[in-house]
């Protein structure tokens, strides 16, 4: 039996809803050598700004018992050398291309998008609001509903192509923001961006990174990503991206009923570099198991019920 595992997401139509994370899976082509990344619904990109950026200072990536936490700082090679080598590279893949972009202020993301906006190749824009705003003192973007707004707004002034707005889990209220996100224009939410975390090394009682805290991602986070998917489903009606410890086609399926249209893997990819392509064989299985030929069928479809009483 055949399964129509195709979703929407603004615009933009997926042949099917597995997607990887910014900065899990380069550019979109280092993966070729394991598997053929065409075979997936589509490719987010490593975060793009508008100058090349070398990130954060070493040690930036620590594993942690139950995930991993890294403290990059966005490095990448510029939008001009993006748009000159990297996506060339893309133009071969048989598959949407997502690309993440990142700027210190709301003007640097309206650039961005203007200057990336007609290259043909680019299907949909993910923003990310997780970066430090140098207008609020480092505060980042996606933890203020006013500076969230107003990123969105500047973006979606420059392009028709899909607007994803990927939300951070470090704030009281994520409802709030994302409602602020879907107010100024963006076309659907992902969630979750990592969690703030640290280790300490025990003999040195040192921090284990250099810039003390990072992003904690892996299957620790899942359950938070869930209930921050939850929560917005109830209140927010655009397709939302799920993100956080898929490492499974069952972690996959538990962000579907959730209410995710798609979801990203992004840790896994460090740990068996095929296994975005593993979920989605094994979705397509469970699928035809039970007879459904049309996985958009089971999107949102969590029950909350109590089982009744005979």
């Amino acid at each position: 039996m055949a399964v129509d595992l195709s979703v929407r997401i603004g615009s933009l139509v997926l042949k099917n809803p597995i997607l990887t994370a910014s900065g899990t899976f380069g550019y979109g082509t280092e993966y070729s050598e394991y598997f053929d990344p065409s075979r997936l619904g589509g490719i987010v990109t490593k975060t793009i700004t508008l100058e090349p950026r070398a990130g954060n200072p070493m040690p930036r990536i620590a594993e942690t018992p139950a995930g991993m936490l890294n403290s990059i700082g966005l490095a990448n090679v510029g939008v001009e050398r993006y748009i000159a080598e990297k996506l060339p590279l893309l133009e071969r893949l048989d598959t949407a291309v997502i690309t993440n972009v990142a700027g210190n202020t709301a003007d640097e993301f309206g650039a961005l998008i203007r200057r990336l906006d007609g290259l043909g190749r680019i299907d949909a824009f993910e923003i990310n609001i997780s970066c430090p705003n140098l207008k609020k003192d480092g505060l980042a973007f996606g933890m203020d509903a006013e500076a969230t707004r107003d990123v969105v707004r500047r973006v979606r002034s420059e392009t028709d192509k899909t607007v994803i707005v990927k939300l951070t889990p470090n704030v009281t209220d994520i409802v709030s923001v994302a409602q602020a996100a879907v107010e100024a224009g963006a076309d659907a939410l992902s969630l979750i961006n990592t969690v703030l975390g640290m280790r300490v090394d025990i003999e040195t009682r040192r921090p284990v990174l250099a810039r003390i805290t990072g992003g904690l991602s892996g299957p620790a986070i899942k359950p938070i990503a869930l209930a921050k998917l939850f929560q917005v489903k109830r209140s927010i009606g655009v397709p939302l991206i799920g993100i956080g410890g898929i490492m499974t086609t069952g972690d996959a399926l538990e962000f579907f009923f959730t209410g995710a249209t798609a979801v990203q893997v992004g840790t896994l990819n460090f740990i068996d570099p095929s296994g975005s392509v593993s979920i989605l064989a094994g979705l397509v299985r469970w699928c035809e198991d039970r007879n459904i030929s049309s996985f958009s069928s089971i999107i949102g479809t969590l029950v909350l019920e109590s089982p009744s009483k005979p």
